[in-house]
């Protein structure tokens, strides 16, 4: 007897239309199934993604941005100072005989409050003393008045024409200690010889 019967299944399938075991799904259908999955997670994926985006974006503004050149450093104190000669001062009472005074004023030009530690000349016969006292500090825009008040103790080491005498200022500031000589100039080695030839007179001793 022969007719249509049934159609047997074949190998892989079955008859109720399901997958078979090991079947390929279609995309269709495997996005259907996320798709409930990422709509409860898009707000946390979505927030995610921001967050690394902002962080990408920020560590290389960072790494890209204009960089502050560093402070300068403060100038060496020799060359933030100056010293000028003024003028003759009358002796302090109680100054040992054959002393003199005079008055320099000291500027710091620039920078960071400058230390005088101490002051002192260059010729063996002479001693010195100032007021104020070393040490004494100085900031910038605020000139100091010295008075320096030097005694004989010997007259015949002492030069009774000084050509270029200077004095030595031992200074310091934030970033260094240094030692500088400064010429006071025509007007200051004029009364330094001027002052000593009083001072000794014809004493050669």
């Amino acid at each position: 007897m022969s007719g249509v019967g049934p159609v047997e299944p074949g190998e892989g399938t079955s008859a109720g239309g399901g997958d078979a075991p090991g079947a390929v799904r279609p995309p269709g259908r495997v996005r259907a199934r996320l798709a409930p999955l990422y709509s409860r997670h898009r707000r946390a994926v979505v927030a995610v993604f921001a967050a690394a985006a902002l962080l990408t974006g920020g560590g290389y503004l960072y790494a890209t941005r204009p960089r502050q050149p560093p402070p300068p450093e403060p100038p060496y104190p020799a060359q933030a100072v100056s010293v000028s000669f003024l003028s003759g001062r009358p002796t302090p009472a109680g100054a040992p005989p054959r002393s003199f005074s005079f008055a320099v004023s000291l500027t710091v030009l620039a920078g960071p409050p400058v230390t005088v530690t101490r002051v002192t000349q260059p010729y063996a016969g002479l001693a010195l003393t100032v007021t104020p006292r070393a040490p004494f500090e100085t900031e910038a825009g605020a000139p100091r008045k010295i008075t320096i008040t030097m005694h004989v103790t010997e007259c015949g080491t002492v030069p009774k024409d000084a050509g270029l005498p200077f004095l030595q200022v031992t200074l310091r500031n934030a970033r260094a200690m240094q030692v500088q000589s400064f010429i006071l100039g025509p007007r200051y080695a004029r009364h330094l010889s001027e002052a000593v030839q009083v001072a000794c007179g014809n004493n050669s001793r």
